[in-house]
């Protein structure tokens, strides 16, 4: 998880650049933030649908495919 310092720094350079603008330095910075906070996000969502299993109403596992097989890869 992002600490909540990088995620004030994200909000506090966010609402800079719709008012009075950033500094080339700050615009970088808000880039990189950026770059992280997705990272973080999106290893977190994978997290999440590697933790799901899919039944059916008869009980039936229909997980799909595509993420059994990444459960598997990610387990190897």
């Amino acid at each position: 998880m992002l600490s909540k310092d990088k995620l004030d720094r994200i909000n506090i350079l966010a609402k800079k650049a719709k008012t009075v603008g950033l500094t080339d330095k700050e615009k970088e910075e808000q880039k990189e933030l950026r770059q992280e906070y997705l990272h973080v996000f999106r290893n977190s969502m994978t997290n999440t649908l590697h933790s799901v299993k899919v039944i059916d109403p008869e009980g039936n596992d229909v997980t799909p495919e595509k993420l059994k097989d990444s459960k598997r890869k990610r387990l190897h």
